[in-house]
C-alpha cells in the first residue's frame, strides 16, 4: 500500500524490472535526507550510484544473478553517508603513529608518555604530535620548556596544543631555531616569555613557523601511509567524504595531491576528497585555470582556506573585548582584515570556493563584512568555526550566502572552560547553532580532527544535547542553541554537501545520487532516543556502493 500511495504521488520511480542492482538494502528504516520523500525501507545500488530507495516489497524486482550482495538491515536505521565538512586529512592521519597527550590529567601521565613515546622513537627524529590540553592536565597553566626538558631532554620536541593554535618546544628545539630573549613576535604571532624575557617554550599561532619549518617533512610513503590510514578510520564513523583542510607546507601539498590521485586511480581511496589550498597560494590554482569543484567524484579541488585569527583556548582568537582572563589582550589577527581583502579578492575573481577561519567575535564581524564587500553569494563563501558571534552578526550569514562550517565536539570540550576565557555573557552567543539556524543559515557540521575525535556520532551529540564534558550541565551549556537529531544530522550531510558545490550527488538518498550510506547500530533520529545517540555506533558504512567498513 506505501509504494502504491508514493507511486500515484509521483515522489517513488517504478523499479526498472530488466536491471539488477549490485547491492540491495532491505528492511530498513531510511532517512533519506530528501524532503519529498524523506523515510523509506530499502535501497538498491548499481555501478556505484542509488537505482532505487523505497519499499522492502518492490525493491526485491531488482535482486537478479549479477546481485552481488543483500543486506538486511533488521529494522536498523539507515542514512546518507557523513560529510565532514573540516578535517586535516594528512595530519589525522599522521597522528595516528605520534604521542597524543590529550586526555592526559595531570604532568604524571604527561610525561610518562612523553617518556614512553621518546623511547621507542629513532633518535634521528623529532618528537612531534600532542594535542595536549592545559587546561585538564596543568589546571590552566601554560606548560614550559623546561618542564618538557625533564621527559625528552636529547631530541628536539615540538608538541602542539589540541586547537593547533600553540605548541610547547623542548630547550633542544628552540636552540635549533635560534630562538632567544632577542627574537621578537612575528606578525600574527606570540612568543610567551618567562619573568626575564626569554622564550617559555610556548610558540603561538605564526610563531610556531619559526621551528615548523626546521621539521623535516614526510616522505612519499609516509604520506602514503598516512593518507589510507585516515581514509580507514573515517570509514570505521561513518565518513564517506571530506573537506580536507590540509595545512601541510607547499612540498607535502602537492605530494598529498599526487597521492590522492595515485590511490584514486588504483581504486584504494576508501573516502571521497575535497583538498583545500592555503588562500595565500590561490595564484597556484588561479594560473592553471582551476575553478571550485574541479576533479573527479573522489579526488576534487578548487577552494581555499585562510586565517583571520587564532584560538579561544590559545587567547589569540580576535575578540572585540579583551579576555577575562587576561585583560591585556583582545587576540590577534593572523591575517589583517586589509590583507585578507586582497586574498579573498583574487580568489574570488579566480571563481575559487572560500572558506577562512574565524573564532572571535571581532574576527567574524570582520570576515563578514569583507565578505559582503565582494559580494557574489553563489560563491558560498564559508566561515570555518564561526563560534562565538554577536547576535546582530547571525543574520548576515543568510544575507551574504555564507555557510557556517561549525564542529559541534568543540562544544562539549571548550565549554569546560571558556566562560573562564570570555565570560558568561559572550559564551551565551557561542556555538550559535539553534539561532544561525533560525536566522536562515546554512550548517556544514565537521569534526576538526585531528584536533577534535573523528566520531560524528559524538558530534552529533554535542550539537543535540551541549553536555560539556566535565559532566557539569547536564541539560547543555546554554540549552537554548542545542538542536535537533534531524538538523544536526542535515548539517552532517546535505549542509556538508551544499559547502562543497556537490548537493546533486551527496547528502541524500535518492535515485541517481551516489550510492554512500551508513547503517546505525540505534535510530538516532527516534524519540526518545536523544540520550542514545552519542553510544550509537557505525555498523556498516557503503561507499560508491561497497561496503568498506563493518563493525564485528
Amino acid at each position: 500500500m506505501l509504494a502504491t500511495l508514493l507511486l500515484t504521488a509521483g515522489l517513488l520511480a517504478a523499479p526498472n524490472e530488466t536491471a539488477s542492482a549490485d547491492l540491495v538494502v532491505v528492511n530498513a528504516r531510511v532517512w533519506t535526507g530528501n524532503p519529498k520523500f524523506p523515510e523509506a525501507e530499502a535501497i538498491a545500488v548499481k555501478q556505484g550510484k542509488i537505482l532505487y530507495v523505497g519499499s522492502t516489497a518492490a525493491v526485491r524486482s531488482l535482486v537478479g544473478p549479477f546481485t552481488l550482495r543483500t543486506i538486511d538491515a533488521g529494522g536498523r536505521r539507515v542514512v546518507p553517508g557523513f560529510f565532514d565538512s573540516h578535517l586535516h586529512l594528512l595530519g589525522g592521519g599522521r597522528s595516528l603513529a605520534q604521542v597524543d597527550l590529550k586526555d592526559a590529567k595531570d604532568e604524571a601521565e604527561f610525561g610518562r608518555r612523553i617518556r614512553e613515546f621518546d623511547g621507542k622513537t629513532p633518535r634521528d627524529r623529532w618528537l612531534l604530535g600532542g594535542n595536549w590540553d592545559h587546561d585538564r592536565a596543568f589546571a590552566g597553566a601554560l606548560p614550559t620548556a623546561a618542564m618538557l626538558d625533564k621527559y625528552a631532554p636529547n631530541r628536539p620536541a615540538f608538541l602542539r596544543r589540541y586547537d593547533g593554535h600553540m605548541a610547547l618546544a623542548n630547550s633542544a628545539a628552540l636552540k635549533l631555531a635560534g630562538i632567544t630573549k632577542d627574537t621578537k613576535d612575528p606578525p600574527g604571532g606570540v612568543i610567551e616569555r618567562l619573568a626575564d624575557g626569554s622564550p617559555s617554550g610556548i610558540l603561538k599561532d605564526n610563531a610556531m613557523d619559526l621551528l615548523d619549518k626546521l621539521i623535516p617533512e614526510p616522505n612519499a610513503e609516509e604520506i602514503r601511509e598516512a593518507v589510507l590510514a585516515a581514509a580507514k578510520a573515517c570509514a570505521a564513523q561513518g565518513i564517506t567524504s571530506v573537506t580536507d583542510m590540509d595545512g601541510s607546507a607547499p612540498v607535502t601539498r602537492r605530494a598529498l595531491f599526487r597521492t590522492l590521485q595515485d590511490l584514486d586511480r588504483a581504486g584504494q581511496l576508501d573516502v571521497r576528497v575535497d583538498l583545500r589550498w592555503p588562500i595565500a597560494a590561490a595564484s597556484e590554482l588561479a594560473t592553471l585555470g582551476v575553478k571550485a569543484n574541479f576533479g573527479t567524484n573522489f579526488v576534487r579541488i578548487g577552494g581555499v582556506k585562510g586565517f583571520m585569527d587564532g584560538s579561544l583556548g590559545s587567547s589569540t582568537a580576535m575578540m572585540f573585548a579583551p579576555y577575562d582572563s587576561n585583560p591585556k589582550t583582545s587576540g590577534v589577527f593572523v591575517t589583517e582584515p586589509a590583507a585578507m581583502r586582497g586574498l579573498i579578492r583574487t580568489a574570488n575573481d579566480a571563481g575559487l570556493s572560500i572558506g577562512i577561519h574565524a573564532i572571535g567575535d571581532r574576527a567574524n564581524a570582520e570576515l563578514l563584512a569583507l565578505y559582503a564587500e565582494a559580494g557574489n553569494g553563489s560563491r558560498r563563501f564559508r566561515i570555518e568555526h564561526a563560534q562565538h558571534l554577536r547576535p546582530e552578526d547571525y543574520a548576515k550569514f543568510k544575507a551574504g550566502g555564507v555557510v557556517a562550517s561549525m564542529q559541534p565536539y568543540h562544544v562539549v570540550d571548550d565549554g569546560r572552560w571558556a566562560e573562564g576565557r570570555i565570560g558568561a555573557k559572550r559564551c551565551q552567543s557561542s556555538y550559535a547553532f539553534r539561532s544561525l539556524l533560525d536566522a536562515g543559515a546554512v550548517l556544514a557540521f565537521g569534526s576538526d580532527w585531528p584536533v577534535a575525535p573523528l566520531n560524528v556520532l559524538e558530534g552529533i551529540d554535542a550539537a543535540v544535547n551541549r553536555r560539556t564534558l566535565d559532566g557539569k550541565h547536564p541539560m547543555g551549556w546554554f540549552p537554548e542553541q542545542r538542536i535537533t537529531a534531524a538538523e544536526a544530522l542535515r548539517a552532517y550531510t546535505a549542509g556538508s554537501a551544499y559547502a562543497a558545490f556537490q548537493e546533486n550527488e551527496k547528502g541524500v538518498l535518492k535515485i541517481g545520487t551516489l550510492a554512500d550510506f551508513v547503517i546505525l547500530s540505534a535510530d538516532i533520529l527516534a524519540d526518545g532516543n536523544r540520550d542514545l545517540i552519542g553510544k550509537a555506533k557505525v555498523d556498516a558504512t557503503v561507499l560508491d556502493g561497497r561496503v568498506v567498513y563493518e563493525r564485528k
